[in-house]
């Protein structure tokens, strides 16, 4: 499949065409929210960015930064090339519960230990998602967990027609 066309940037704009592959991790002072069932559940500017070609940057936020009686450990895992083995969360506020909707890495490789045991949300499953006060736009697909923001422009993986990128 031939790689797709990458929308210029405009000013303050980053394209997801010019994140690296492997993905590259940096720290980000953007305020970031996590809403579920009308609850606050996370809310931080010492997130971690994760940025890799195609995809909407991924914020993790630390653990102290999070609601921790809403999040309930679930079973299974997966394993990102990049990053290792991840661990999933079942989201629990009041009498609403989102199912393996929040991940972290417990023991990453060595490239991103900043965000062990830091946690990311599928925003797609959340109430909001919020950095800088600007709601989220979940990732395409659903598969990713990417957060889109005015100032991220694609086109990004997930789209209809890019399983092949």
């Amino acid at each position: 499949m031939a790689r797709p066309h990458r929308q210029p940037p405009g000013p303050g704009q980053e394209s997801v065409w010019d994140y690296p592959r492997p993905p590259r991790l940096e720290p980000s002072g953007r305020t970031v929210e996590v809403v579920f069932n009308g609850r606050t559940i996370a809310r931080t500017q010492r997130a971690q960015r994760v940025l890799e070609t195609s995809h909407p940057p991924v914020f993790y936020i630390p653990p102290e930064d999070i609601e921790q009686d809403c999040l309930v450990a679930t079973s299974g895992n997966s394993f990102c090339e990049w990053k290792g083995q991840a661990s999933y969360f079942d989201v629990v506020v009041g009498d609403r519960r989102a199912e393996r909707i929040a991940w972290t890495y417990p023991n990453p490789v060595p490239a991103f230990v900043a965000i062990r045991d830091h946690v990311a949300f599928y925003p797609a499953a959340m109430d909001a998602c919020l950095v800088d006060g600007e709601r989220v736009r979940p990732q395409p697909g659903g598969f990713y967990g990417g957060w889109i923001t005015d100032d991220v422009v694609g086109p990004f993986k997930g789209e209809p027609g890019t399983a092949g990128w």
